[in-house]
């Protein structure tokens, strides 16, 4: 919650979960470094942009909102820790099975964040049967085969968009833009849209760059087959 916070980067998060399926819980780290009405605007500025997500706040220094996260952990169920490096989910790790199962280090006075110490996953068992993975931390994560990840993150928009004057609305300039409409009325958040649209363009070459590559393992294994048909015909 000090330097390393980033609204963009947790609707990213958001929409990787939602495309493979798994229910997102936000953990807000560090709390202890930052004055309490600081954690309070920063709280209020993510839930006007994600809905219906279940944030925790901690202090892993301070032992504060542990028995929160405790509480939602359930005996075979799998939980995984996706964050930047030096967030402190390996101390968040160690903090809740109440073991020394992973290697930390202190926060870096010189830029004020924490090192990266996880190099490898770890699948922790822990004393209630929840089953938790600790990650190597993320400097950034892309957005791939997620169309259905960005729908359910970004709802409020892609409902909008079904609402636009022109069905080619390409919700830039276009007169009757439900979405443009709703940002100049402040009910869509301006940043949040630019965010969705840099994900959609991500998400769209990869699809693009992916049917590219079918196309030419299609026309190799064309070629293929006509170089054995040919060596069939000469042999004959």
């Amino acid at each position: 919650m000090n330097r390393d916070f980033n609204i963009n980067r947790l609707e990213r998060y958001l929409t990787v979960c939602s495309a493979s399926n798994v229910e997102p819980i936000i953990i807000l780290s560090k709390i202890d470094l930052i004055e309490e009405q600081v954690l309070n605007v920063l709280i209020n500025d993510i839930k006007e942009r994600i809905k219906d997500v279940v944030l925790i706040p901690v202090s892993n220094q301070l032992n504060i909102g542990l028995e929160n996260i405790l509480s939602f952990l359930k005996k075979g169920k799998t939980y995984c820790l996706l964050g930047s490096s030096g967030v402190g989910k390996s101390t968040l790790l160690n903090k809740l099975s109440g073991q020394k199962l992973m290697t930390t280090d202190k926060i870096s006075a010189r830029i004020d964040r924490g090192k990266h110490v996880t190099t490898h996953r770890e699948l922790i068992v822990l004393e209630n049967g929840g089953v938790f993975i600790d990650n190597p931390g993320m400097r950034e994560i892309g957005i791939t085969d997620a169309k259905s990840g960005l729908e359910i993150t970004f709802n409020d928009i892609i409902e909008l968009a079904q609402s636009c004057k022109f069905n080619d609305c390409t919700h830039n300039n276009e007169e009757g833009c439900a979405i443009q409409i709703a940002i100049q009325k402040g009910e869509i958040d301006s940043e949040s849209y630019a965010n969705f649209l840099k994900m959609e363009k991500e998400r769209s070459f990869f699809e693009l760059s992916k049917e590219e590559k079918r196309k030419k393992d299609k026309n190799f294994g064309k070629m293929i087959k006509n170089v054995k048909k040919q060596r069939k015909q000469d042999k004959y």
